[in-house]
């Protein structure tokens, strides 16, 4: 007996296994700084904590509709409608366990076998390996070298058989944040070329300068028509380990994935559904304070990575640096790399490679500035006695 050939293919979230390796090492006795994942080190808002404790000493701790409560969507469809400036109602929202829960679900109910959809670059880890549990062919598109949409390469990718986009702004893992002019050309392309877009908006909130995260279900009544929101509590609310998310869609989709999740995974956590609707319905004090400590911890490390000379562009959302590591890099690239800064200074990162891009590795903020500190430290370390590829001696 043994797993079938889908789940075969399925490779193990890069993420989740450097970050278990690292915590592994911890467990040893060795002195790991640990910058590979994306989980912010505060805890959730005392709304959030309140709402929890007191559903469980109510005991209110029940199975839910599959699609969630009826409570807790209509906060949704409130909190989606003015923070997208986009009337949404209670019957377009479905709740579930996660975003990335929401992300497979939009994902499965949407794609027929051999559809492709265009994934851009760099792209989270997951998004490839979901795209093709679901039965896509993903089409991987490049960035710009700012780690910008190419919306000539879009549209250049684009064949008969695609079927949709996935997007991510804010991104994970540049931290890019994409204008609205471009959201707007995307959209443009979708709609010319009559294809669905599911846009994960799962940092939406977590932007430190310039214009907010610009959805594409924003664009027009058209756009909204043929676009999925992911979003959910994990990151601007630090609810990473309560697993609650929901997708926005039209009635049809929104349906369609409350009908597949009421089969293959049933309700929502009614906890996790409590705590997350005492937040949506006035915004915790606490996360914009979270959000400022981000901005302080981004800045230190960009400057500091700047100064070991390492190109990187200021991610203005999310709480990743992706800085250019080209010039250390070797036959083994990105992740080659990675495993001898685990090795030799005992530093954790992410290759860039998980993500489509190997000449970046991805460094997450989401933790202390003492931490922070002792991560560039030992990257400087690393560096100094690393010499630069002979490939870049010959670029500069």
């Amino acid at each position: 007996m043994r797993p079938n050939a889908r789940v075969r293919s399925i490779a193990l979230s890069t993420t989740i296994a450097l970050d278990t390796r690292a915590k592994d090492l911890i467990a040893t006795g060795r002195d790991v700084v640990n910058m590979s994942v994306g989980e912010p080190d505060f805890p959730a808002p005392m709304a959030a904590q309140d709402a929890a404790v007191a559903t469980v000493r109510g005991g209110k701790v029940r199975y839910t509709p599959a699609e969630g409560t009826g409570s807790l969507r209509k906060a949704i469809a409130e909190h989606v409608s003015a923070t997208r400036g986009v009337a949404y109602t209670p019957a377009e929202i479905t709740v579930c366990h996660s975003a990335k829960h929401a992300l497979s679900g939009a994902l499965l109910a949407l794609i027929e076998q051999g559809d492709e959809v265009l994934c851009l670059l760099p792209a989270w880890v997951s998004y490839v390996e979901i795209l093709r549990y679901a039965g896509a062919k993903p089409l991987e598109i490049p960035s710009r070298k700012d780690l910008g949409p190419d919306l000539a390469a879009i549209e250049r990718a684009i064949t008969p058989k695609t079927r949709g986009i996935l997007l991510n702004s804010p991104n994970n893992p540049s931290g890019y944040v994409m204008s609205e002019a471009e959201v707007r050309a995307i959209g443009a392309v979708a709609e010319k070329h009559d294809l669905w877009i599911v846009t994960d908006e799962i940092y939406r909130r977590l932007v430190y300068s310039g214009a907010p995260n610009f959805s594409p279900a924003s664009i027009s009544p058209a756009m909204r028509a043929r676009t999925v929101i992911v979003d959910g509590a994990s990151k601007a609310f630090a609810m990473t380990g309560y697993r609650i998310g929901y997708v926005a869609a039209p009635v049809d989709i929104a349906a369609a994935v409350g009908r597949l999740h009421s089969q293959l995974t049933g309700c929502p956590n009614a906890v996790s559904q409590s705590a997350f609707e005492a937040c949506l319905k006035s915004e915790p004090p606490e996360v914009q304070r979270m959000c400022d400590e981000f901005q302080r911890r981004r800045d230190v490390l960009v400057a500091g990575l700047r100064s070991l000379g390492l190109p990187c562009e200021m991610p203005r959302g999310a709480f990743y640096a992706f800085p250019d590591v080209s010039a250390f890099l070797d036959t083994r690239g990105s992740s080659g790399l990675c495993e001898d800064l685990l090795e030799e200074v005992e530093l954790a990162l992410v290759p860039g490679s998980a993500f489509g891009v190997d000449a970046h590795v991805r460094l997450s903020y989401a933790t202390s500035l003492p931490i922070i500190e002792q991560a560039l430290e030992r990257m400087g370390r690393f560096l100094a006695k690393r010499r630069p590829s002979a490939a870049s001696r010959t670029a500069r």
